[in-house]
């Protein structure tokens, strides 16, 4: 039950409504505290992939003696993947900024609806490698390309 209890409050506060935050340091400051969970949920989510992706392509190989291929190095194009999301992370407090001075508008519940909609998204983006890979081992029978 603690560990549920933990989760939660994580959950509230991940994922709340910005109070006042007229001043764009405020915005910045909102998007940066949650930078690290962020990195955490998605890297999870690579770690999940990644082993799924390995498991079939290495089970494919040793059933039918033919490699489904993998990324090289995999290692680079982990790093690679990570500085992406990172940087369309980043993207988040900019668009809420120009939102906010362009439109002249309060933006309290633009940064909880945008880091829902983000996380989410990368999440799913996070698992096509793996979703591909079954789905290629499923309609070749593991023989590959």
């Amino acid at each position: 039950m603690p560990l549920l209890r933990i989760s939660l409050a994580l959950a509230r506060w991940l994922f709340s409504h910005q109070l006042e935050k007229s001043h764009p340091a405020h915005v910045v400051a909102w998007w940066e505290l949650r930078r690290l969970p962020y990195n955490v949920i998605v890297g999870a989510t690579a770690a999940l992939s990644l082993g799924v992706f390995f498991a079939v392509g290495f089970t494919c190989e040793r059933a039918a003696g033919v490699p489904l291929g993998y990324p090289t190095p995999p290692l680079l194009v982990a790093i690679a993947y990570g500085v992406v999301v990172n940087v369309f992370y980043t993207g988040g407090w900019i668009l809420e900024l120009l939102v906010a001075r362009l439109w002249r508008v309060s933006t309290p519940a633009f940064g909880p609806i945008a880091f829902t909609l983000w996380t989410t998204l990368s999440v799913v983006v996070t698992l096509i490698p793996a979703g591909l890979v079954i789905l290629l081992a499923a309609v070749t029978s593991c023989r590959g390309l």
